[in-house]
């Protein structure tokens, strides 16, 4: 480590977030199964592949337009599980509750998180509950896990990606982040942006359902579109272009970003996939999102090449280029 504490930076998703994991976390726990680092851990039970991930959640507020805490909990772990191609199944549920938390807020939030997996047919399994002194969480954190059955018969992943691939997504960056920064305090601003948030499994088995073969996909929450590219890049050492008139960003998205001197390239999304697949493959795969209700605006937004290796670019509007870089950080933190 380059540090000797841990900064809020390291937790936001970005360079410092890698650093600690690298440094202090696989050297110690390293194991075939950790040592990818993709969104889940992919396991094999018999004949057939499983997907198992972890995550927690501190957004603050943790009510916001379009969502709240136990919406983006499940949407969360859903997604990680999506984007490995698996079908989730079972959820466990850890609340870490503030004394004088408002139950009305509480079952607000449960409220959604029944909601939210019955979306997709997940079940809350397990879980825990845990109550902590008056200031010191604010108002709840969440954990979970998820574990869903693989649907395909091949591993998606990060290291998978080659030159010639398309890059798509399917729809607008930034509302996660523009939504929750919007109602916090000492940064509140007018806009009627909301959370994207929402489950992607559907949409990713229709994905899948065309037979396609997806090399990797990717929910780009924590440092947003550039963390994603930037990390996809590294694990397969091959060189990612974006073309900036091609990412589909909202007005308000972008009125609120150079408000706030902010990147939208890095700013938190809930409800959005990266897919890296085939040139070939493009077509279909895009009529499909197209047809989703989450994927109305899908585009193909970049393409794969051999160089730069281990490198994200943005082809500019103007046509000239400049690195994409991992985010150290998040620009505010507590988004997700």
């Amino acid at each position: 480590m380059k540090r000797d504490r841990v900064l809020l930076a390291h937790g936001g998703g970005g360079s410092l977030t890698r650093e600690l994991i690298e440094t202090m976390l696989l050297p110690r726990l390293e194991n075939p199964l950790l040592k990818p680092l993709d969104d889940s851990a992919v396991l094999v039970m018999g004949n057939s592949g499983y997907a198992f991930t972890s995550d927690s959640y501190v957004v603050t507020p943790y009510l916001f337009p379009g969502g709240d805490i136990g919406r983006l909990a499940v949407c969360g772990t859903v997604n990680d599980l999506a984007v490995m191609g698996a079908q989730p199944f079972w959820l466990s549920l850890s609340l870490i509750l503030e004394e004088g938390l408002p139950l009305t807020d509480l079952s607000t939030i449960v409220d959604s998180i029944h909601a939210a997996a019955a979306e997709v047919g997940a079940q809350v399994v397990t879980g825990d509950t845990k109550v902590v002194e008056r200031g010191k969480c604010e108002g709840l954190y969440i954990n979970t896990a998820g574990l869903g059955k693989i649907s395909v018969p091949y591993w998606l992943g990060s290291a998978n990606v080659k030159p010639g691939d398309a890059v798509i997504i399917n729809g607008p960056i930034g509302e996660h982040g523009v939504a929750v920064m919007s109602r916090r305090e000492g940064v509140a601003f007018q806009t009627s942006v909301t959370s994207d948030c929402a489950p992607l499994w559907p949409l990713v088995k229709a994905i899948l359902d065309t037979g396609a073969r997806i090399r990797a996909m990717r929910d780009p929450t924590r440092g947003g579109v550039a963390g994603a590219v930037c990390d996809i890049a590294r694990a397969s050492n091959v060189g990612i272009r974006l073309f900036e008139d091609a990412i589909p960003i909202s007005g308000e998205v972008r009125g609120a970003c150079d408000l706030l001197g902010l990147d939208p390239l890095t700013i938190a999304n809930e409800g959005k996939v990266l897919v890296f697949c085939g040139a070939k493959d493009a077509e279909p795969v895009l009529a499909a999102m197209k047809n989703h209700p989450l994927g109305r605006q899908a585009r193909v937004i970049g393409e794969v090449s051999t160089k730069p290796e281990g490198m994200a670019l943005l082809r500019t509007t103007i046509g000239g280029e400049r690195i994409i870089d991992m985010p150290t950080g998040e620009d505010l933190p507590r988004i997700c």
